[in-house]
């Protein structure tokens, strides 16, 4: 009877050195996907956060501070999972599985409110874009909205939220601050000082649609990638909880 129990007790720690390294590869991978969450998240608030400034809603901010906070749990949680893994320590793995377990509901909880923002955005734009910029444009106090105006019309060549002729309800073109300006000088092909008193074709951006359309589809392209960034990390999580469940069964069918 010594012998068979030998064989099994070969194969069960066989089997439980490789369910170690398995974990230890994908906590490594994990890891790394948790910079990455996190570089996507940061990227959102610093590089596009000009943007951010333009819209009424908070649910895209929210979807990358969510993000940045997954990302950090993501990191501190792969470096846990490879200390449970080599200790071989059941209460670590258990604590190591709790919190991909919160990491999970947290991604879930930025995905739902990345497809809710998703399907109210072009409506928020509509309503609040053009407000914003002919009311808050060049305003006292408002030098953000006008600093991500003159940026979003460069960047994505456009003028106006619906066409070029929205600048003419503006408060600051009727203003002698405009010095007789037509648009914004961040309306034209080339900018330059004063180049805002011809509104000509040839000389500033007219396009079918606006800003609203220009902004509506970057914003929806950025949800697009915190979306698959999302699924993605999901989808790994659950292949670490899986093994971290084999590890953890392997360990206590071992004698203390």
């Amino acid at each position: 009877m010594g012998a068979p129990a030998t064989a099994y007790d070969e194969k069960e720690t066989c089997g439980t050195v490789c369910l170690k390294y398995l974990l230890f590869t994908f906590n490594f991978l994990f890891w790394l996907a948790g910079g990455v969450v996190m570089a996507v998240g940061i990227w959102t608030l610093v590089e596009k956060s000009d943007y951010i400034s333009l819209l009424s809603s908070a649910t895209y901010a929210a979807s990358a501070y969510i993000l940045i906070l997954a990302g950090a749990i993501v990191m501190v949680t792969g470096v846990l999972g490879c200390c449970a893994t080599f200790k071989e320590q059941r209460r670590l793995l258990r604590v190591y599985f709790v919190l991909l377990l919160c990491i999970f509901l947290l991604e879930i909880l930025a995905g739902v409110l990345a497809y809710i923002y998703y399907q109210q955005l072009n409506e928020e734009l509509k309503q609040n874009l053009q407000e914003t910029m002919v009311q808050k444009y060049r305003q006292p106090e408002q030098e953000h909205i006008t600093k991500a105006v003159d940026k979003l019309q460069q960047e994505f060549k456009c003028c106006g939220s619906n066409s070029s002729s929205d600048w003419g309800e503006s408060v600051w073109i009727r203003t002698n601050e405009a010095d007789g300006r037509l648009v914004p000088d961040s309306c034209c092909k080339t900018q330059t000082l004063g180049c805002g008193h011809r509104d000509h074709p040839s000389n500033i951006y007219k396009v079918e649609g606006g800003c609203i359309t220009k902004l509506e589809n970057f914003i929806l392209d950025h949800l697009k990638i915190i979306g698959a960034v999302g699924v993605g990390i999901a989808c790994v999580q659950i292949v670490g909880m899986v093994f971290t469940c084999c590890l953890y069964r392997s360990l206590k069918a071992e004698p203390y």
